[in-house]
């Protein structure tokens, strides 16, 4: 009997995490067992991430920590921060093999070389020449509902804020047929749900040769059999043309919730951020969503702190939340990323600065959330329901995304149920009630 076992950790996105699912059955199917990074392991793997300082600490802590856990195992350092920073990571001493953003589906062959020799070994390689799409894939994933797909690698767009680029290197669409593939067979698993996700999913097809695009794309996974839902990671605004958007509402199992970009509510940070429209064509943008979907979520990203950011600039971004409406902002504070323009730029912020507007900001965009649920009250939608939270009470989202509590004896896990939806103020989910 096979008794090697493996741990993950995984910090960042859902790219990240779809990469980690990759990986665990690549080791499951060379008979490796998957336990919890908490427990003794003979190999323990960090999916890093690199997106702020924050996010380094953490990679550096989960390598430590798993020497910690089992001073014979191999600790193997992979993804974003790995990519960008080999030369830090190889000089923990804690780390036995280096991985980067490429190379991962070879990872069960580099840990068995490994252990011949026990020579530890970067294998970190220059992303930015990478042309192919690596072939990682999944046929299950952790939620039992809801599937993250990943359908595109890499970046164009190197907004002067940001690592990613550097990190995961260009686009890289996956080819449609192996997404397709992906689509039925985690269906046949029982999945009802399909978000697909990438770096940057609004460029998907730009590199491929037979004029595919996302909208084609979402197209063809919503006929095959058995998709009762399709959701997309986060957009770059421009994508949401006219013809785009009225394309979408033409496909049953889209689900209107637009995770939108947006960075800064003022037209002077996002030039200085290298940000490709202004707040009047982000206004237009939603404007058209809204016109199209009945009570579409509008969700974002805002970045505080940004060099040369003021109070007035800051104050802008407040008034375009309030403008805006969105149903959820996610706020971070500017982190200074080596090799980005902004890294040089004049007027770096003190973090006690940053922290009182994150605080703000957060205040404004909650007040935003609870109007959205409120809109939303005594409608009736369909609910699909992920999880029992205590006997009898089930967790779900609607297709907008709003999380729904439901009390009922039936067995609804796994289900799209049309659900009135209740309000209560102060709450961040709604109430439940079947008909």
């Amino acid at each position: 009997m096979n008794n090697k076992t493996v741990a993950f950790h995984t910090l960042g996105c859902k790219v990240n995490s779809y990469d980690t699912e990759a990986m665990m059955e690549i080791f499951e199917k060379a008979g490796y067992r998957i336990v919890g990074f908490a427990e003794y392991a003979d190999v323990y793997v960090v999916n890093t991430c690199t997106v702020t300082h924050l996010g380094d600490r953490k990679s550096r802590n989960m390598m430590r920590k798993a020497r910690r856990m089992n001073p014979d195992a191999v600790i193997v350092a992979v993804g974003c921060y790995v990519q960008v920073a080999p030369d830090e990571v190889q000089a923990i001493e804690e780390v036995d093999l280096i991985i980067g953003t490429k190379n991962r589906a070879d990872i069960v062959d580099d840990i068995e070389a490994y252990r011949k020799d026990k020579t530890q070994n970067n294998f970190v390689s220059d992303i930015m020449r990478e042309r192919h799409y690596e072939d990682l894939n999944i046929t299950e994933t952790k939620g039992k509902t809801r599937a993250f797909l990943k359908v595109q690698e890499g970046c164009n767009q190197f907004c002067t804020y940001c690592i990613v680029p550097f990190a995961r290197g260009p686009v890289r669409s996956r080819p449609v047929d192996a997404v397709l593939n992906e689509v039925k067979r985690v269906v046949a698993r029982g999945y009802a749900e399909i978000v697909l996700t990438g770096i940057h999913i609004a460029s998907y097809g730009v590199d491929l040769e037979d004029g595919v695009d996302l909208l084609s794309l979402i197209r063809a996974v919503s006929e095959i059999d058995g998709v009762k839902r399709i959701r997309l990671g986060s957009l770059e605004p421009l994508l949401l043309t006219e013809d785009f958007v009225r394309g979408l509402a033409e496909i049953k199992a889209f689900c209107p919730h637009f995770h939108l970009s947006l960075q800064s509510g003022c037209d002077t940070v996002l030039s200085r951020m290298g940000r490709k429209y202004t707040t009047a064509q982000y206004a237009q943008i939603v404007e058209r969503v809204r016109r199209v979907f009945d009570y579409p979520a509008i969700t974002t990203d805002i970045m505080v702190g940004f060099p040369g950011e003021t109070e007035e600039e800051f104050e802008r971004t407040l008034a375009f939340v309030e403008q805006i409406h969105f149903y959820q902002v996610h706020v971070f504070k500017y982190s200074r990323r080596k090799g980005t323009k902004a890294e040089a730029f004049p007027g770096q912020v003190p973090e006690d600065i940053k922290t009182e507007r994150s605080h703000r900001l957060t205040q404004r965009a909650r007040a935003c959330e609870q109007d959205f649920l409120a809109a939303n009250a005594g409608r009736t939608a369909p609910v699909l329901y992920e999880r029992t939270k205590g006997e009898g009470v089930y967790e779900g989202h609607t297709d907008n995304y709003i999380p729904v509590v439901l009390k009922t004896i039936e067995k609804i896990n796994g289900k799209i149920i049309e659900t009135e939806l209740l309000y209560k103020e102060s709450e961040f989910h709604m109430t439940g009630l079947l008909n």
